[in-house]
């Protein structure tokens, strides 16, 4: 066994099959990711069967160019990772019973990462790689205000590291549809590609942000359930009651504010059409050009005004529940980080307001397995290793 803090990471949480060998929690030696986006494309979404088909294909392989990209050999490991929840109960079965069998069979111990915990850890392994290129000190091992925001995912944790290792304490969530899942859906329904997020962010730049009036409503508590939490998909795997109203999040009502304008509007036979050429061409358009021949104006000003008021959304409350914790750093994660307009408008905001703010590389946004790999090492340097019956948990919390 070597000394090197080695550790061979693997992520199959939703519909990317990943593997890489990150040195200490502060250095990627390979990162490799298999993309399944052509697969879903054509059902504007995840399909979760196809999703465990196509990580069986691909794990083995995905591993293997880890391995030969970092120039190491299992022998050289100290320790495995893989994510064992939350996420598609079949897509992360192929990665822990793969990740299990390699444990077995080369005697290597195995750690279970939590996705979300994962994606906390990307922003801090991007600024250790980032510090130790300059030679500076290490800034990650400070407590922070970490919002994860994805397509499965909108939480807002305080992280803190305690004894080499940290604690998170779910501070607010959605109630629905997470912000990258609203993102997808809106995306669909315009006839956009798949997945959502790019395209919106690509074309918002070519509309007006003011022109649709979006608004969220302030959530309240609801009193005739009593103190218990509401029967919402997010309840499954969080407490709401217990967390101030003020730092919940809900998008499935601009949601439905989008389909209602495209009814209104009589904008439904264009998106049909624009499905077909999406479909022939993935990439979204970069030039106003390109923009216009895809969609007319009313459409890239609806696009903007969406994101405009789901990126206002996020910061509000993100800004919110620092100002009540004290919290001078915050973290910003997942695939919605990779958002141009989110990464602006809060940088910006954060700059006003005295507080540092983070994002990871747009590689480090999406799903990958350097961030597994760097959630791991602390777990490693406590000795909590994953027990012999460690089975998929789609709907893991995290925090308290």
């Amino acid at each position: 066994m070597s000394s090197r803090g080695l550790i061979l990471a693997i992520e199959s949480s939703c519909d990317e099959t990943a593997a890489a060998v990150v040195e200490r929690g502060s250095r990627t030696l390979a990162s490799v990711v298999a993309s399944q986006i052509p697969t879903h494309a054509r059902y504007g979404g995840v399909v979760p069967e196809l999703a465990s088909r196509e990580h069986l294909r691909a794990v083995v392989p995905v591993v293997r160019a880890a391995l030969d990209e970092a120039g190491v050999t299992f022998g050289d490991l100290d320790a495995l990772a893989v994510t064992s929840g939350p996420g598609l109960a079949g897509a992360l079965l192929v990665g822990i019973s793969y990740a299990k069998a390699l444990s077995f069979a080369r005697g290597i111990p195995l750690i279970a990462v939590n996705h979300l915990e994962g994606h906390i850890h990307a922003v801090l392994l991007n600024q250790r790689e980032m510090a130790l290129a300059a030679g500076e000190p290490d800034p990650a091992d400070e407590p922070a205000l970490a919002l994860v925001v994805s397509g499965g995912h909108t939480h807002l944790y305080l992280a803190q590291p305690a004894h080499n290792s940290w604690t998170y304490k779910l501070v607010g969530r959605t109630l629905d549809d997470a912000a990258g899942e609203a993102f997808d859906k809106v995306a669909k329904l315009l006839g956009l590609g798949y997945p959502g997020g790019p395209w919106i962010d690509a074309l918002a730049r070519f509309g007006n942000p003011q022109a649709v009036p979006f608004a969220f409503s302030q959530i309240k508590t609801k009193l005739h359930l009593g103190g218990k939490a509401p029967r919402t998909k997010a309840a499954r795997t969080a407490p709401i009651a217990a967390l101030d109203p003020h730092f919940l999040f809900s998008f499935s009502g601009i949601k439905t504010a989008v389909l209602r304008y495209v009814e209104l509007n009589g904008l439904r036979a264009e998106a049909q059409a624009r499905a077909v050429l999406t479909l022939a061409n993935p990439k979204p358009p970069q030039t106003r050009e390109a923009a216009l021949e895809l969609c007319p104006q009313p459409v890239l000003d609806l696009v903007a005004s969406f994101q405009h008021a789901v990126v206002g959304d996020l910061m509000k409350k993100t800004f919110a529940a620092a100002e009540a914790l004290g919290a001078r750093r915050i973290l910003v994660t997942g695939g919605v980080a990779a958002n141009r307009e989110l990464r602006t408008r809060l940088t910006a905001e954060a700059q006003r307001r005295g507080i540092a703010a983070a994002f990871p590389t747009t590689a480090l946004s999406t799903d990958n397995a350097a961030m597994i790999g760097a959630a791991a090492w602390p777990r490693f340097l406590a000795g909590e290793f994953a027990a012999a019956d460690l089975s998929a948990d789609p709907a893991l919390a995290l925090g308290v």
